[in-house]
């Protein structure tokens, strides 16, 4: 089986209105839920809304994208994203250490990749939603 995995793609200038960091196109992606572990929902309002509601997250520059394309991917595109990942989570997200973002950075990837069972060159939106717990 190939491998294949998200990479940001952009349509038309809406992501740079949209969301207040957008991603550029052709950077590997994730889902991005992680950034609103804890985050109520219900509070999120305009462009935080928006990212939490439709974006997938570029692992370069930490911004959103609404669509990613389904796209042919290397062993090395693959462990290159999951480095990058660890090394944004450390960063940006105050991650103990390598190690511990490793893992994490491993588990979003392979959940990424497992969105791409398409053919290449497929389009990929996400309309994420919250439930509370216990409904």
């Amino acid at each position: 089986m190939a491998l294949k995995l998200p990479r940001t793609i952009r349509l038309d200038p809406s992501d740079t209105f949209v969301y207040s960091r957008a991603a550029e196109p052709g950077e590997w992606a994730v889902t991005g839920t992680f950034l609103f572990f804890g985050a109520d929902v219900a509070r999120l309002s305009g462009k935080q809304r928006q990212a939490f509601r439709a974006g997938f997250l570029g692992i370069d520059s930490f911004g959103w994208s609404t669509l990613v394309v389904v796209t042919d991917a290397t062993v090395h595109d693959r462990a290159a994203a999951v480095d990058r990942l660890a090394e944004q989570l450390v960063v940006r997200c105050g991650a103990p250490d390598t190690e511990t973002a490793r893992v994490a950075a491993e588990e979003e990837i392979e959940f990424a990749q497992s969105l791409c069972d398409h053919p290449p060159n497929t389009l990929i939106a996400v309309n994420r939603t919250s439930e509370q717990a216990g409904t």
